[in-house]
Protein backbone atom coordinates (compact mmCIF):
# COMPACT_ATOMS: atom_id res chain seq x y z
CA UNK A 1 0.00 0.00 0.00
CA UNK A 2 1.41 3.76 -0.66
CA UNK A 3 -1.16 5.37 1.10
CA UNK A 4 -3.69 4.70 3.50
CA UNK A 5 -7.30 6.08 3.16
CA UNK A 6 -7.13 7.75 6.11
CA UNK A 7 -3.50 9.76 5.41
CA UNK A 8 -5.14 10.76 1.93
CA UNK A 9 -8.01 12.59 3.11
CA UNK A 10 -5.47 14.30 6.35
CA UNK A 11 -3.74 15.55 3.01
CA UNK A 12 -5.98 16.53 0.30
CA UNK A 13 -7.44 18.61 3.42
CA UNK A 14 -4.28 20.38 4.43
CA UNK A 15 -4.36 21.31 0.78
CA UNK A 16 -7.41 22.42 0.80
CA UNK A 17 -6.83 24.76 3.49
CA UNK A 18 -3.32 25.87 2.97
CA UNK A 19 -2.53 27.55 -0.52
CA UNK A 20 0.76 27.27 0.33
CA UNK A 21 1.30 23.66 0.73
CA UNK A 22 2.62 21.86 -2.19
CA UNK A 23 3.44 24.98 -4.09
CA UNK A 24 6.90 25.32 -3.87
CA UNK A 25 8.19 22.76 -6.49
CA UNK A 26 8.66 25.51 -9.32
CA UNK A 27 11.69 26.93 -7.72
CA UNK A 28 13.57 23.37 -8.74
CA UNK A 29 12.31 23.52 -12.68
CA UNK A 30 16.01 24.47 -13.68
CA UNK A 31 17.41 21.88 -12.12
CA UNK A 32 15.09 19.07 -13.47
CA UNK A 33 15.64 20.83 -16.68
CA UNK A 34 19.34 20.67 -16.40
CA UNK A 35 18.80 17.03 -15.38
CA UNK A 36 16.50 16.09 -18.08
CA UNK A 37 18.79 18.06 -20.91
CA UNK A 38 21.83 16.06 -19.17
CA UNK A 39 20.07 12.78 -19.45
CA UNK A 40 18.68 13.18 -23.06
CA UNK A 41 15.27 12.98 -20.84
CA UNK A 42 12.43 13.37 -22.69
CA UNK A 43 9.40 12.23 -19.97
CA UNK A 44 9.39 13.31 -16.95
CA UNK A 45 7.16 12.22 -13.98
CA UNK A 46 6.20 15.16 -11.05
CA UNK A 47 5.61 11.74 -8.47
CA UNK A 48 3.76 13.66 -5.12
CA UNK A 49 3.43 16.83 -7.64
CA UNK A 50 0.76 18.42 -5.10
CA UNK A 51 -1.28 21.47 -6.70
CA UNK A 52 1.42 20.96 -9.74
CA UNK A 53 3.44 23.94 -9.87
CA UNK A 54 6.26 22.30 -11.08
CA UNK A 55 4.77 21.36 -14.45
CA UNK A 56 4.29 24.58 -16.01
CA UNK A 57 7.59 25.74 -14.76
CA UNK A 58 9.20 22.81 -16.62
CA UNK A 59 7.50 23.61 -19.60
CA UNK A 60 8.28 27.20 -19.64
CA UNK A 61 11.91 26.41 -19.48
CA UNK A 62 11.86 23.84 -21.47
CA UNK A 63 8.32 23.16 -23.88
CA UNK A 64 9.60 19.87 -25.61
CA UNK A 65 9.64 18.17 -22.51
CA UNK A 66 6.36 15.59 -21.91
CA UNK A 67 5.63 16.36 -18.02
CA UNK A 68 3.02 14.21 -16.10
CA UNK A 69 1.87 14.12 -12.52
CA UNK A 70 1.19 11.69 -9.75
CA UNK A 71 -0.28 12.56 -6.66
CA UNK A 72 -2.73 10.15 -4.84
CA UNK A 73 -3.95 12.79 -2.42
CA UNK A 74 -5.19 14.99 -5.54
CA UNK A 75 -8.57 14.42 -7.08
CA UNK A 76 -7.37 14.60 -10.94
CA UNK A 77 -3.90 14.04 -10.67
CA UNK A 78 -4.58 10.70 -8.57
CA UNK A 79 -4.55 8.12 -11.99
CA UNK A 80 -1.77 5.22 -11.96
CA UNK A 81 1.50 7.03 -13.79
CA UNK A 82 3.19 5.38 -16.86
CA UNK A 83 6.53 4.87 -16.57
CA UNK A 84 8.63 7.56 -17.94
CA UNK A 85 12.96 8.77 -18.65
CA UNK A 86 12.86 10.31 -15.13
CA UNK A 87 10.72 10.77 -12.07
CA UNK A 88 10.98 13.86 -9.99
CA UNK A 89 10.11 13.43 -6.22
CA UNK A 90 10.51 16.81 -4.55
CA UNK A 91 9.84 17.12 -0.73
CA UNK A 92 7.30 14.00 -1.00
CA UNK A 93 9.44 10.86 0.83
CA UNK A 94 9.40 13.02 4.23
CA UNK A 95 5.83 12.96 3.72
CA UNK A 96 5.16 8.90 3.27
CA UNK A 97 3.41 6.78 6.07
CA UNK A 98 6.74 4.85 7.25
CA UNK A 99 4.91 1.68 6.64
CA UNK A 100 4.37 3.11 3.22
CA UNK A 101 7.86 4.15 2.05
CA UNK A 102 8.58 0.73 0.66
CA UNK A 103 6.31 0.58 -1.48
CA UNK A 104 6.53 4.14 -2.57
CA UNK A 105 10.14 3.97 -3.56
CA UNK A 106 9.65 0.60 -5.49
CA UNK A 107 6.83 2.41 -7.28
CA UNK A 108 9.39 5.15 -8.38
CA UNK A 109 11.47 2.50 -9.22
CA UNK A 110 9.51 1.03 -11.57
CA UNK A 111 8.06 4.48 -13.59
CA UNK A 112 11.38 5.99 -13.16
CA UNK A 113 13.32 3.80 -16.04
CA UNK A 114 15.91 6.41 -16.56
CA UNK A 115 16.39 7.80 -13.03
CA UNK A 116 15.17 9.43 -10.30
CA UNK A 117 16.01 13.02 -8.97
CA UNK A 118 14.58 13.73 -5.14
CA UNK A 119 14.82 16.40 -2.95
CA UNK A 120 13.88 15.37 1.00
CA UNK A 121 13.70 17.23 3.66
CA UNK A 122 15.44 16.05 6.79
CA UNK A 123 13.54 18.20 9.40
CA UNK A 124 10.20 18.75 11.30
CA UNK A 125 8.29 20.39 8.89
CA UNK A 126 6.25 24.03 9.71
CA UNK A 127 2.84 22.44 8.83
CA UNK A 128 0.94 20.44 10.95
CA UNK A 129 -1.70 17.61 10.04
CA UNK A 130 -5.44 17.64 11.18
CA UNK A 131 -4.76 14.64 13.45
CA UNK A 132 -1.67 16.76 15.27
CA UNK A 133 0.98 15.28 13.58
CA UNK A 134 3.97 16.95 12.04
CA UNK A 135 3.26 17.12 8.26
CA UNK A 136 7.18 15.26 7.84
CA UNK A 137 6.46 11.69 9.20
CA UNK A 138 9.97 10.78 8.33
CA UNK A 139 12.46 12.39 9.67
CA UNK A 140 15.52 11.38 9.48
CA UNK A 141 19.29 12.09 8.58
CA UNK A 142 20.87 12.07 5.23
CA UNK A 143 22.63 9.19 5.79
CA UNK A 144 19.71 7.29 6.81
CA UNK A 145 18.26 8.80 3.30
CA UNK A 146 21.05 7.60 0.81
CA UNK A 147 20.74 3.94 2.71
CA UNK A 148 17.33 3.81 2.12
CA UNK A 149 17.10 5.08 -1.40
CA UNK A 150 20.16 2.87 -2.14
CA UNK A 151 18.21 -0.22 -1.65
CA UNK A 152 16.34 0.45 -4.42
CA UNK A 153 18.99 2.96 -6.74
CA UNK A 154 22.33 3.53 -7.64
CA UNK A 155 22.55 6.81 -6.08
CA UNK A 156 24.83 8.77 -8.27
CA UNK A 157 25.02 12.03 -6.12
CA UNK A 158 23.11 12.69 -2.37
CA UNK A 159 24.15 16.22 -0.53
CA UNK A 160 22.31 19.48 0.35
CA UNK A 161 21.17 21.14 -2.21
CA UNK A 162 22.89 24.32 -1.11
CA UNK A 163 25.14 25.25 1.78
CA UNK A 164 22.78 27.29 3.34
CA UNK A 165 20.25 24.41 3.33
CA UNK A 166 22.04 21.61 4.71
CA UNK A 167 18.39 20.18 5.92
CA UNK A 168 17.25 19.63 2.14
CA UNK A 169 18.97 16.71 0.45
CA UNK A 170 19.06 16.67 -2.86
CA UNK A 171 19.94 12.98 -4.71
CA UNK A 172 20.23 11.86 -8.16
CA UNK A 173 20.11 8.38 -8.74
CA UNK A 174 19.25 5.15 -11.35
CA UNK A 175 16.98 2.51 -10.66
CA UNK A 176 18.58 -0.97 -9.40
CA UNK A 177 17.70 -3.87 -11.72
CA UNK A 178 14.19 -5.07 -9.74
CA UNK A 179 14.81 -8.51 -8.06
Amino acid sequence: MRISPEYRDLNLQLHRSNPDYGRAAHAIAPLVVHLARETKAQTILDYGCGKGTLRPAILALAPELVVTEYDPAMPGKDSEPSPVDVAVCIDVLEHVEPDCLDDVLSHIQTLGQGGAFFIVDTVLAQKTLADGRNAHLIVEDAGWWRNTLGQYFNILAAEPIAPEMPERLLVVAVPLPRQ
